[in-house]
């Protein structure tokens, strides 16, 4: 029994060592762009990114730390003044989808305070300048004719939406990735991606998180990304990439 305990406190403690030692060598694969590359922005909305949205609230803090609305638009700018294609995912609730039965904990309160609502996928009433419109500065980013605006995507992912078929139809295989919210739409688009193949890099400070009570989701994020994403750049770093390209 006490040989038991011996090598097994003596395996923790080599395994121990060796993953402390891996940790502090986590590989930096990085990321080469080129004409395959594209910029992603996810829900670059009213709702997130607005002091009138109805989350500014529990993001409001984040949003302001990181510069989000300042280096969002320093994107996308960038993006435009290389020709980079620009690709949004944004994120829209119908009145239809008030009708699922089910719901995760995001899921509900996102139905409960009317984020991201519209009068119905044909109908613009009401929209314009409303929480699920963008956010004003964007606008001629985005609404410039060549910006590919996708099908919302409904929870958080893209498993749901066309922008990987859009990317694909345009010979897109590597995506900058940025926007809200960081743990969880930005970062189920990180993970959706790469899981179909395409390398990403997450420009860490063009997103922000939720913070509540005991609840940090922009640390949660950026752990994540640097754990997961081909490479985490700041958004000197992308421009001074994207405007090498």
């Amino acid at each position: 029994m006490k040989r038991t305990i011996f090598t097994t406190a003596w395996v923790a403690a080599a395994f121990s060592l060796s993953f402390g030692a891996t940790e502090a060598q986590l590989p930096d694969p990085g990321m080469t762009i080129d004409s395959r590359t594209a910029l992603v922005i996810t829900d670059p909305q009213n709702d997130f990114l607005s002091p009138e949205g109805v989350t500014w609230g529990v993001v409001g803090q984040s949003v302001t730390e990181n510069n989000t609305v300042q280096n969002l638009e320093t994107l996308l700018q960038t993006a435009k003044s290389v020709g980079m294609e620009v690709f949004v995912s944004p994120h829209y609730y119908y009145p239809t989808d008030h009708g699922w039965q089910f719901e995760g904990a995001l899921e509900a309160l996102m139905h409960k305070i009317g984020m991201f609502d519209r009068a119905g996928p044909t109908d613009l009433h009401g929209f314009v300048g409303s929480g699920a419109d963008w956010l004003a500065r964007y606008k001629p980013y985005i609404e410039d004719g060549e910006t590919i605006v996708t099908s919302p995507h409904k929870v958080f992912g893209p498993e749901q939406n066309d922008l990987a078929l859009q990317l694909r139809k345009r010979g897109i295989d590597r995506v900058i990735l940025a926007g809200m919210s960081g743990n969880l739409c930005v970062e189920s688009h990180m993970r959706e991606l790469l899981e179909m193949g395409f390398e990403v890099a997450v420009v860490t400070d063009a997103t922000a998180s939720a913070i509540l009570p005991g609840l940090d989701g922009n640390a949660a994020a950026q752990t994540n990304f640097r754990f997961i994403a081909n490479a985490t750049w700041t958004t000197a770093e992308a421009v001074e990439k994207m405007g090498a390209y």
